[in-house]
Order: C-alpha cells, then sequence, then structure tokens
C-alpha cells in the first residue's frame, strides 16, 4: 500500500498515464513496427554540424549559456520566433512571446493561470491527449466539439456555448489544433477559422491555438494562423521546435496579448524559475547560422513521402469499411473501423501481430473513439510502414470476421 494514501490533492487523484506513453515500451521492440508514437525523424538534421554549434557556444558563451536566465525567454531566441511566425502570417513583437519548456508546458501555464476547477474547456473530438490529461488535472470540464474534414465544426461549437451559456456554465477556452490536427490530421478551413473566432468573440471565449505542425505543409506555402491578422487579444498562439528541430532541446513559446503574457511569465518563475539557457541559445544559433528553412523542406518531403506510403498502404490492404483521414500535412492518419470492432480491444491481437497503434480512446474525455485508431508516418521509413499497414490490415480483416461469426468485434 501507498503509506501516503489519502495526503495526495485532489489533482493528483485524476492523474493517469496517457495510451501514447503507455504503448512505448511495447513499440519500441525492434520486431514491431510503431505506428504510435508521433517522434519527429531527427536522424534527418544535419547532426555534425548542430553538434558543432553546441560546441562553439559552449566556447563563446559558456558563461552565458550556463548561467540563470529569464522567465519569458531569451530576447534574441524571441526574435528569431518572431521571423518563424510571419511564415504564417502572423506579425508579432518579441516583447508579447514568452518562451516555454516545448509548447506543452504553455498549454500547462495557461491553465494554470485561466482554470478554476469546474471551469468548462472546449476541445476538438478527438484532441491531442497531452492536452486532455492537463486541462483535467487542472480540474476542468472537457466539453468535446466536432471534427469533419474541414476542421472544426463551427455551427456545432455555436450551439455547445449556447448549451453552457444557458445552463449558467463558465467557459474559459477554446482549445484547438486547426492545422494538420493530432490526432486526426485534418486542417480547418479559412472560412471556418474566421467563423470560429466571431463565434468565440461573441461568447467572449479565449482561443488557445497549438499549432506544432504548421510549417510541415506538403504542397504550396504554409496554412495561415488563426492568429493571423488578429490584433484584439482573442488568440494566444502556441508553438514549438519539436517538430520542425528536435524535442530533446524542448523549446516551445506562447505568443499572448500582453496581460495574458505578464501572467504567464509570473506563473513560469513559480513552476522552473528560469528557463535552459543553453538549449534557448542553441536554438537561437541554429535559426541564426544554419538553411533552416531549407531543412523544414526536407522534413517536409521525407513526411510527405511517408503519409503517401501509408495512404497507398491503406489503400491496398485494409478491408472494406474501413476509412481514414488524407492529411496535407503533419504526422498524423486517423482511421475508423467499421461498426462493432473496438480498436482498443484490438490492440492486443494487434501487438501479437507485431504492429503497433494508439486507439482512439486516449483523444476523448468522455468515453468516445472505441472505433478510432491514430496511424503515425512520421518514423518509421517507408517500406517499413507498408510492412506494418499490411500486419494491421490482416488484424482488422481477423477481427472482422469473428464479428461476423461472433455477432461482436473485440477479442473472444
Amino acid at each position: 500500500m501507498d503509506p501516503w494514501h489519502g495526503h495526495y490533492s485532489s489533482r493528483a487523484a485524476g492523474m493517469v498515464a496517457s495510451e501514447v506513453r503507455a504503448l512505448f515500451a511495447v513499440a519500441s521492440r525492434p520486431e514491431i513496427v510503431s505506428l504510435a508514437g508521433g517522434m519527429p525523424y531527427v536522424s534527418a538534421l544535419p547532426l555534425d554540424q548542430v553538434g558543432q554549434l553546441m560546441a562553439e557556444l559552449i566556447g563563446q558563451r559558456g558563461a552565458v549559456a550556463l548561467q540563470y536566465g529569464s522567465a519569458q525567454g531569451d530576447l534574441g531566441l524571441r526574435e528569431r520566433i518572431c521571423e518563424v511566425m510571419a511564415l504564417e502570417g502572423i506579425d508579432a513583437g518579441p516583447e508579447d512571446v514568452v518562451v516555454t519548456v516545448g509548447s506543452q508546458q504553455a498549454l500547462d501555464l495557461l491553465a494554470r493561470v485561466f482554470v478554476d476547477p469546474g471551469d468548462v474547456v472546449l476541445v476538438e473530438a478527438p484532441t491531442y491527449v497531452t492536452a486532455i490529461a492537463t486541462f483535467a488535472g487542472y480540474q476542468a470540464e472537457l466539453v468535446h466539439v466536432p471534427l469533419d474534414d474541414s476542421g472544426l465544426v463551427p455551427q456545432a461549437l455555436a450551439e455547445a456555448l449556447g448549451r453552457l451559456a444557458a445552463a449558467g456554465r463558465k467557459v474559459k477556452l477554446l482549445y484547438t489544433v486547426p492545422t494538420f490536427q493530432n490526432p486526426a490530421g485534418v486542417t480547418l478551413s479559412a472560412a471556418r477559422r474566421a467563423e470560429v473566432l466571431e463565434i468565440c468573440r461573441r461568447f467572449n471565449v479565449l482561443v488557445v491555438e497549438d499549432n506544432p505542425y504548421g510549417l510541415l505543409c506538403f504542397d504550396g506555402e504554409p496554412v495561415p494562423a488563426m492568429r493571423a491578422g488578429v490584433t484584439d487579444g482573442q488568440v494566444v498562439y502556441l508553438g514549438s521546435f519539436s517538430k520542425t528541430l528536435a524535442p530533446g532541446l524542448r523549446v516551445g513559446w506562447a505568443l499572448a496579448p500582453p496581460a495574458v503574457r505578464d501572467r504567464l511569465v509570473l506563473a513560469a518563475e513559480s513552476a522552473m524559475l528560469s528557463h535552459s539557457v543553453l538549449t534557448q541559445l542553441v536554438v537561437e544559433r541554429y535559426l541564426a547560422t544554419q538553411p533552416w528553412p531549407e531543412q523544414v523542406k526536407v522534413f517536409r518531403e521525407l513526411y510527405r513521402e511517408r503519409r503517401d506510403a501509408m495512404l497507398a498502404a491503406l489503400a491496398a490492404h485494409m478491408p472494406a469499411g474501413v476509412t481514414w483521414t488524407r492529411p496535407a500535412g503533419g504526422f498524423f492518419v486517423w482511421a475508423t473501423l467499421p461498426d462493432g470492432l473496438d480498436a482498443k480491444a484490438m490492440l492486443p491481437r494487434a501487438i501479437g501481430a507485431r504492429v503497433a497503434y494508439v486507439p482512439g480512446t486516449g483523444f476523448f474525455a468522455d468515453g468516445g473513439g472505441r472505433a478510432n485508431l491514430r496511424l503515425s508516418y512520421c518514423l518509421p521509413p517507408a517500406d517499413r510502414i507498408a510492412e506494418g499497414v499490411a500486419r494491421l490490415g490482416e488484424v482488422v480483416t481477423a477481427e472482422l470476421e469473428l464479428a461476423t461469426t461472433f455477432g461482436r468485434g473485440g477479442t473472444r
């Protein structure tokens, strides 16, 4: 027994391991094709140049890099971040940027600043698994708003907000991943972006735009961010270098209106005093000295090839009745099984067939997603993706045969 049972806070009692993290130990076995984790292919980076940059940084600025820093983040890095955001149409100054430990910390800080127990946070259905854990950890009530192939459905958003207002519920935030969404891979259309912002203005709800995949578009130029052109403080934008540089550096940011920015800085100070100056300066030097837009293009082409391999394999190996999204960027395909099949119950059979995925239940706070699974194409090479999808197709076919024989899905 835990000797501290009864001492933990009610917040801690709600902490559970994410379904993605729980799979890591199994999915990392070499014989298993992992279509589970959204891990960037960092081997495509010029690692020798990054190593040399880090060595030069320590040699030239070690006394600064290894010292305490500002809770808002290094000014030089914040200036570079503004240059990155300009690619998505955002005109911002470094004074409104707060550097964070990945965009995940920005999400936690926003929850700390805005959410009281019992407040409502609106999220997409499905939504990013760790956002669910973060908001639930601050004892928010999560209300899902449905997606379709064009992203968040504005009419459903307006109806949800109307119902909650009529019930006297306080809605603090709308959390959205509008571009190459995690886990569904869909992108909110331009017309819907404007409509969603207008609905949230009408109901006085702050929009949190989480955009880690925005530069990883497979065709054309990056999609303009929701924050682009917004000057009334309606949107807090979250960005990250985890997908376009390296997650191990743990550098992200929030772009927020001044009053929110100030509170985020205070929350960051209380959470961890200051960020790692070393990793901030590594990212700043990388952006200043390396052809990083060309490196982003390398990632785009790499992930496009792997996306194409996954879509082709799904078309070749999935039985009739299985459907899936066709992402225009990012890391993920969202698949839906025929009626009667349960992706979570099917997972042990898939692991036995040496392929891993994430069941859809991890991306819902209300028990939904049993017919869904998230498939990631960012890490395995194209031939392994094809092999893994072929194995998965055999598993789904076997599950369908069981459902036909016994009148239900899942394992016996």
